[in-house]
């Protein structure tokens, strides 16, 4: 591998002439750090999953009911249209985590986030206020795609810029694992409301609890992120006066064969994990027949079972490298994908099973991938360059996961349809691990340069 300076021509490799970022962190502060991102994340999954546990109520609520199967897709494409406000996120946050730091642009996040889904808890239904109520839905699930366009990848440099060597995934594995836990959590509440409501309370105003709990959750989330010092790695280069002008730019100019890989096996990631954690809800009890309560919880179950092999998949990952663990789990979906579906349409038993497996597949995936996106792209790009690439595979086949999934079934008329969707696409995402992606797992956080084949 050879290396270069974002700003000027290639050269050689001068890693080594790249000053350490200062003492490593103490174990109280690496603690403390720990919680201020799993608090923040929570935060922001939790109030992203409530959308999606409440898609079958917020259907009938928020558009005509003439069309059950028209309501639910209308549903999701709201759903999806949050996605599209995540590019902008992504540039702002990007932009904003390289320059100002991680920190900062963190704390703005979770603010964003907090507000819209509260506010989304006290919105007026279509039977009030009419076709206005899907428009602000959709203005709304914009605010959290602007702010979710950011959180991810920049919470994710965060906590790796702090991590010991040799446990950056198992650090960095706090990311994924809170979505997971907010995704049970959500799950278990929307569980909750809709098990001890009778419909009209649900109606009425059950549904708005998912939501309405954003406003305390944000706050908390704000106040801890808010009292820690940004990363050595960024306080480094603020000394050094490394800092880029325009990141956002130079990242697409000189890591764009980084960009395209990450969102090459990306696809895999957000299409499984949007699958698994909101689509398979709706899919089970409106295409395959399972009550509204064995729906959830088996997306309860499934979730809990991503969330325990995390911390597992993570440490694996230390220990074998990045290129090892996604190209696994590309093929793991490969194989796998269609006898999970399979199983879900036998019996709850079945169904239990099929989303385990799934669920941990994604565990495999997102706990490599997460380092790896940090890894690859030089210090003062980071935030940019994996925003970049993560985003724009979870606006265009994350987010239109479960539109895309609904359409498929009624298209071909089979409930096996979206386990052929996620197979071809983990075909893809295989062969750009194999034949693209070059292993992360000894590259210093700290260095300035772009490293290419």
């Amino acid at each position: 591998m050879t290396s270069h300076s974002p700003s000027s021509p290639p050269t050689a490799d001068t890693d080594s002439a790249v000053p350490p970022p200062g003492p490593a962190a103490a174990p109280a502060a690496r603690r403390k750090v720990a919680a201020a991102t799993a608090v923040g994340n929570f935060v922001e999954w939790f109030d992203s999953g409530a959308y999606a546990v409440m898609s079958a109520t917020l259907a009938s609520l928020f558009f005509p009911e003439y069309d059950t199967t028209a309501a639910l897709l209308a549903t999701w494409a709201i759903f999806a249209g949050g996605f599209v406000a995540r590019p902008l996120g992504a540039v702002f946050f990007g932009h904003y985590g390289d320059r100002i730091g991680r920190n900062r642009m963190l704390a703005l996040s979770v603010l964003c986030m907090s507000g819209s889904t509260l506010l989304i808890g006290v919105l007026p239904s279509y039977s009030v206020i009419g076709i206005t109520a899907p428009v602000l839905l959709f203005l709304l699930r914009a605010v959290q795609g602007f702010s979710t366009g950011g959180e991810y990848t920049g919470a994710s440099a965060f906590i790796m810029e702090y991590a010991p060597e040799g446990r950056r995934a198992r650090y960095a594995s706090i990311v994924p694992l809170t979505v997971g836990l907010a995704s049970v959590a959500g799950a278990l509440t929307g569980l909750l409301i809709t098990t001890s409501l009778d419909d009209a309370s649900l109606h009425s105003w059950g549904w708005r609890i998912p939501f309405l709990l954003a406003g305390p959750l944000g706050l908390i989330g704000l106040y801890l992120r808010s009292r820690i010092e940004d990363t050595p790695v960024f306080r480094s280069m603020e000394r050094r006066e490394a800092v880029r002008h325009a990141p956002i730019r130079d990242a697409w100019r000189v890591c764009r064969r980084q960009v395209l890989t990450l969102f090459g096996y990306s696809i895999t990631n957000a299409v499984g994990y949007y699958l698994m954690s909101s689509y398979l809800i709706a899919y089970m009890s409106e295409e395959v027949g399972y009550s509204k309560s064995q729906a959830m919880l088996t997306g309860c179950v499934a979730m809990l079972a991503y969330s325990a092999a995390c911390p597992f998949m993570a440490a694996a990952s230390d220990r074998y490298g990045r290129r090892p663990m996604l190209f696994t789990a590309c093929a793991g979906f490969a194989v796998f994908t269609l006898p999970a579906f399979w199983l879900i349409g036998t019996s709850l038993a079945g169904a239990l099973v099929g989303t385990a497996v799934l669920a941990v597949l994604v565990a495999v995936i997102g706990t490599s991938n997460v380092p790896a996106m940090v890894e690859m792209f030089p210090a003062q790009l980071r935030a940019s360059g994996s925003a970049l690439g993560y985003t724009a595979a979870y606006v265009l086949f994350g987010g239109t996961a479960p539109f895309t999934a609904t359409g498929l079934v009624a298209l071909f008329g089979s409930p096996l349809a979206p386990g052929f969707y996620l197979t071809g696409l983990a075909v893809v995402s295989a062969l750009v691990v194999r034949f693209a992606f070059r292993e992360t797992l000894r590259l210093p956080l700290t260095r300035t340069t772009v490293l290419e084949s």
